[in-house]
């Protein structure tokens, strides 16, 4: 998938392009077992239902509440545990320990999160919120702020018979807070590194004692630097959610969100390039300079954002469970840049998905079925307004001189069966999807409408122990907004994926362990590189092949584990003569991740957590070329936490918990070349935090 010129070059801003800038099964809500200091909650039949670390069920992968053992697709889980031990800030920092998934490609850039799935870019057509696709424009990228979710989903390999336009390499499902049975109040303050001061509160509960009417309110202010000096992370976010259940076979939830985000226009630093013998830069890139691209006097980068939606479910009887999700969103940005000049892009764009689907349960002989019928409808909107001068001064709004506007609508018809079989679960689904689109650059049309067909068909086999071996296929379709090649429309990006696993759950123990093999193919997908100085847009041809491990524990002496490996052999199969069969850029054959959490249950220190983690991102090619000239690195991040329940010092206190997280510990900031252009690392930064609940 394609990352816009303002993501790699009018944001790194280190070029011009070559256009040179003119151109819920069922709905209940998540429940509070206790409201104790862990803040543990268990899910019933909620989105995601999990233990500690371990995830048991997630409605992500089909729709239905179906145990992730008998599910047959490679599946992580980030539980409201992990997201509460290690505090990300980002989606790339919640993601980061999950195997397949690779983060940093651009290094340090807080604007976008921007990152791959088994060598598949995903940033604009792998993000889903609640079920939903998050819809995205060229430089409108939904923001995520982390406190207002209740799990992540991450499904690898294509989604695409049930969710429609998505990546091959996988869909990242963003679970959202929601209403809770139990009350449950929280407050926190922190502070830390680059003169970070936020504050943030969740509040939760019933309106009424019938527990007809439940509400949740989060919302968080921050007002922060980051190691470029002029780049802020601010914001201010707020998300209302209530839900109505008037009878056990009836729910409605509302779900809201407000964002008001500012951060740089520029995050990179100036490259070095060769030259030729007329002194014009070449393609090859020497590297980053500590020289920072931008200026601090015309630099904002500040975006609005909202949703608003709802989730709507009625059992009719045992057999027939009708649902209904829809969502409106909004976004506009405005993005200040200097480089040579000043640039300025003002983008607004309007999305609406909704999803309607029929679950029935029927059995023919000895087989059940849980067979789930639907239809998609989503429509994207966006203006995109930009201009650059080199003439006027520096902090002076140039005169945005170009103008491109698009409309995408997609609909999709689709139907699934999970039959279950003595210990066999067979999984087959298909959907149908048609596209059009009408895009306007420049004074010039370009329409153009696609169909087509996408499919899945999975076995696997449950074991009494606890163990599953599964194998599936799967298709995948996705257009791509806001395109033009070869004087039209670009080609919608289709894949396909065969893969194999086996996933155990050890009986007696609250832990699970992974493994999957996979060969993927992607086709006409739209990626940026740059080639003499200029960034540009092409469509390639791609084979990813690999396996992954993962295995996750909460056991009862205290001890919480997240660990996975993955191996990712992704090459290009057409681009150019030189690239064929070349490692795709940015993408290490290697990762691997360990966390390991431990709170002391007894004695003097009872209530104290000590925690640790490592990542390592294996050697990769800076370039399509493979040129070791700028090869990255092989490196490891070193991540660790500390919390104390203060309750054990002093009853009075309960409630109260004290927690530093540090990310990066040994600062490792070194260089990483992404498309022919080269970045840095963010290096050590550390949170501190007091929070009480009540």
């Amino acid at each position: 998938m394609k990352l816009p010129f303002v993501l790699l070059a009018s944001t790194a801003l280190a070029f011009i392009p070559e256009k040179t800038l003119a151109q819920t099964s069922e709905q209940r809500v998540i429940q509070l077992e206790e409201v104790t200091v862990e803040g543990k909650r268990e899910g019933e039949g909620g989105p995601i239902t999990a233990s500690g670390y371990v995830a048991t069920s997630s409605r992500s992968a089909t729709k239905t509440d179906t145990p992730l053992l008998e599910t047959p697709q490679s599946i992580s889980t980030v539980t409201q545990q992990q997201i509460e031990d290690r505090k990300p800030q980002t989606l790339l920092d919640a993601v980061s320990y999950t195997p397949g998934t690779r983060v940093g490609n651009y290094g340090f850039d807080p604007r976008y999160d921007a990152f791959s799935i088994r060598g598949v870019d995903v940033t604009y057509t792998g993000v889903f919120r609640d079920g939903l696709r998050q819809v995205n424009s060229p430089n409108g990228l939904f923001r995520l702020e982390p406190y207002g979710l209740e799990g992540i989903t991450i499904l690898r390999g294509p989604a695409a018979s049930i969710y429609g336009a998505s990546s091959t390499g996988g869909i990242v499902d963003l679970i959202s807070k929601r209403p809770t049975f139990l009350p449950f109040r929280e407050v926190e303050i922190q502070t830390g590194s680059y003169d970070r001061l936020q504050g943030s509160f969740d509040l939760s509960g019933p309106v009424a004692s019938d527990n007809t009417l439940l509400y949740r309110l989060t919302g968080l202010v921050r007002h922060a630097g980051t190691e470029i000096a002029a780049v802020p992370d601010d914001r201010v976010f707020i998300a209302p959610a209530f839900t109505w259940r008037p009878s056990d076979a009836t729910t409605l939830t509302i779900l809201g969100e407000y964002m008001d985000s500012n951060t740089g226009g520029t995050a990179a630093y100036i490259n070095n390039y060769a030259t030729d013998a007329s002194g014009n830069p070449t393609s090859l890139s020497i590297g980053a300079t500590r020289v920072y691209a931008g200026d601090r006097r015309y630099n904002d980068f500040r975006q609005q954002q909202g949703r608003i939606g709802y989730e709507f479910e009625h059992r009719f009887s045992d057999m027939f469970t009708l649902r209904q999700r829809t969502r409106f969103s909004a976004l506009g940005t405005n993005q200040e840049y200097v480089y040579g000049g000043s640039g300025l892009t003002r983008e607004n764009n309007w999305g609406i998905v909704s999803d309607t689907h029929l679950e029935s349960h029927l059995r023919t002989g000895e087989i059940d079925h849980t067979i789930l019928t639907g239809l998609d409808i989503s429509r994207l909107s966006y203006i995109s307004k930009q201009g650059f001068d080199a003439t006027i001064p520096i902090g002076v709004d140039p005169a945005l001189s170009y103008r491109e506007e698009q409309t995408q609508t997609l609909t999709g018809i689709y139907i699934q069966d999970q039959l279950k079989w003595r210990k066999w679960r067979l999984t087959l689904g298909g959907r149908h999807d048609w596209l059009t689109s009408e895009y306007d650059t420049a004074g010039f049309e370009y329409d153009r409408s696609d169909a087509k067909f996408t499919g899945r068909a999975a076995l696997g086999y449950v074991t009494d122990f606890g163990l599953a071996p599964y194998v599936s296929y799967g298709t995948s379709f996705t257009p791509n907004p806001g395109t033009v090649l070869n004087g039209g429309v670009a080609e919608p990006t289709t894949g396909e994926q065969i893969e194999a696993g086996v996933k155990y759950d050890i009986p007696g123990m609250n832990a699970s362990l992974r493994a999957a093999i996979f060969d993927l193919r992607q086709d006409n997908a739209v990626i940026y590189q740059v080639v003499d100085a200029t960034n540009q847009q092409v469509q390639l041809d791609l084979r990813s092949r690999g396996f992954e491990l993962e295995g996750v524990a909460t056991l009862a002496e205290g001890l919480s584990v997240q660990a996975s490996y993955s191996y990712t052999d992704a090459r290009i199969l057409r681009l150019t003569p030189e690239t064929e069969g070349n490692q795709l850029t940015s993408v290490p054959y290697h990762m691997a991740s360990l966390w390991l959490d431990y709170t002391v249950q007894d004695g003097s220190a009872r209530g104290l957590g000590i925690a640790g983690g490592i990542r390592y991102v294996g050697e990769s090619f800076g370039d399509n070329l493979n040129r070791p000239v700028i090869e990255n690195d092989a490196r490891a991040y070193l991540d660790a936490a500390i919390r104390y329940d203060l309750e054990n010092i002093n009853p009075s206190l309960k409630g109260l918990r004290f927690q530093v997280n540090a990310t990066n510990l040994l600062d490792e900031d070194g260089q990483v070349c992404t498309s022919n252009y080269c970045y840095f690392d963010e290096g050590r930064k550390f949170i501190a935090s007091l929070r009480y609940r009540w």
